[in-house]
């Protein structure tokens, strides 16, 4: 099993340090409702935790939320709220969401409020050692006295100051020292420090979560690709400087999620919530549209991808017979296989298959391929009258909890008014095709796409999906 390392850019084969596997992914800042680029990152984390389960290692997966920030400040003096009523309000809406998604939920959730007197510990040793010294009520990491700073981001010091825009600062030693402790202002919330009152600065809450939750060196670190610098530059540099050990042995960094070709931005006031995305599509066709591209690769969302991943689901559930329309599975999975009769059709190649490709970087498109081959394989199996019972067991266990999928279907998407109707011309239309009337069934077809419904056919009948149409009918 190898992982593709952000830091040194090589795969390398993964091992963990101890008999656990301590894994940490930075968390969301809640000042405002989960998006559709949160389901990317967590999705795709959420499998890489439960692959790691499958293969047999325990995991202690750690996941922040930074519940102090000027976003956070100011969003909550505009809306006449408090900064703790608004976090909470925003994490509560966070754990909803997730809980939709079929994510499953971190071991640890520690928040950066809860976590300052160890904040404040590590930046006191930080200053004592020399790494970082205090000004005008602010506390700032000395960058030039790392030497490796910068490896993360593969930059040097000179290039990182020629390409950024950093504000004048007339403390600060160095324009790419950054803060660990920001003095207090008026009407913010504040905590006591040996350097006055103030508050933890953005990367070191990370740095002491981790420290505190999963010891000096974690397994697994992971984020957006949007982190590496400076965030996760920063981490490595105060975190090392302060435990003399190296931080994480693995960086796993996610793609970004383009809306329409361009990044998805709060600030561009181009994002798909979360609790949006659902009222259309179900969460295993969010999921299907994050793993149809490796995690490691940008992503476009659009109704026509989701929708493309709906159809994509649709094909799995038929053939794990959990197909809404089809009927339920007769057996759980399992991992313990019974000896194949002569008449049953063969997964393992598959999982052979699947598995090859999880180890390579959780090379997902790969894993699904193998899956829509096993799905294909079981509808031809049935159709000729062989036992697929194995087969659909496994397609099962690979596609729930490897995948994440819930299999599931959002029946309340269906207007009420609109299901006897759909019935009706689905089995109108079935008949019109036994009748070899095909262009009428056809138009009827039509007729339900226009209505949002995506036809299936297969041995086992027809099967429909409702997506509901956008507003000019698309």
């Amino acid at each position: 099993m190898k992982i593709l390392d952000t830091l040194t850019g090589q795969k390398w084969e993964f091992t963990p340090l101890n008999d656990t596997v301590r894994m940490y992914v930075c968390g969301v800042t809640p000042y405002s409702p989960s998006h559709v680029g949160h389901a990317m990152s967590y999705i795709s984390f959420d499998v890489v935790r439960r692959y790691l389960e499958y293969r047999g290692y325990p995991v202690h997966h750690v996941q922040n939320f930074t519940d102090i920030d000027d976003k956070l400040i100011e969003r909550a003096r505009r809306g006449g709220t408090t900064v703790e009523a608004l976090a909470e309000e925003h994490i509560d809406g966070y754990f909803e969401d997730m809980d939709a998604l079929n994510i499953q939920r971190a071991h640890d959730y520690p928040r950066a409020t809860q976590e300052v007197p160890r904040i404040v510990n590590i930046i006191d040793r930080l200053v004592q050692t020399g790494h970082a010294y205090s000004a005008n009520g602010d506390v700032y990491f000395r960058v030039t006295r790392n030497q490796s700073y910068g490896k993360l981001s593969h930059r040097s010091l000179d290039s990182m100051r020629a390409g950024a825009r950093v504000e004048a600062n007339e403390h600060k030693e160095h324009p790419m020292d950054f803060v660990l402790w920001k003095g207090a202002k008026p009407d913010e919330p504040a905590w006591e420090s040996p350097w006055g009152s103030g508050r933890p600065g953005w990367h070191i809450e990370c740095t002491a979560m981790a420290l505190g939750y999963l010891g000096e060196t974690v397994d697994i670190h992971g984020g957006g690709q949007d982190l590496i610098f400076p965030h996760h530059e920063n981490e490595i540099a105060q975190s090392e400087a302060y435990t003399g050990q190296i931080f994480a042995r693995f960086w796993m960094h996610n793609g970004l999620l383009q809306l329409d070709q361009e990044k998805m931005s709060k600030s561009l006031g181009n994002m798909v919530t979360i609790q949006d995305a659902l009222q259309r599509f179900s969460a295993d066709a969010l999921r299907m549209a994050v793993l149809s591209s490796h995690y490691r690769t940008p992503a476009v969302y659009s109704d026509g991808t989701v929708a493309a991943a709906e159809r994509g689901i649709d094909r799995l559930r038929q053939g794990s017979a959990l197909h809404p329309h089809v009927g339920a599975p007769t057996s759980s999975s399992t991992s313990h296989w019974s000896e194949l009769s002569r008449d049953e059709l063969d997964p393992f190649p598959h999982r052979e298959r699947f598995l090859a490709a999880m180890d390579d970087d959780f090379n997902t498109p790969q894993a699904l391929g193998a899956l829509f081959d096993l799905a294909h394989d079981i509808n031809r199996a049935a159709e000729e009258g062989r036992e697929v019972a194995q087969a659909k067991q496994l397609l099962l266990e690979l596609g729930r909890d490897v995948l994440g999928f819930t299999f599931d279907k959002h029946e309340a998407q269906v207007p009420p008014e609109l299901g006897e109707h759909i019935e009706t011309l689905v089995s109108k239309r079935n008949e019109l095709r036994a009748q070899r009337d095909f262009a009428e069934a056809d138009r009827i077809r039509e007729e339900l796409t226009e209505m949002g419904i995506t036809l299936t056919d297969s041995a086992e009948g027809t099967m429909w999906d409702y997506h509901k149409p956008n507003g000019d009918g698309s």
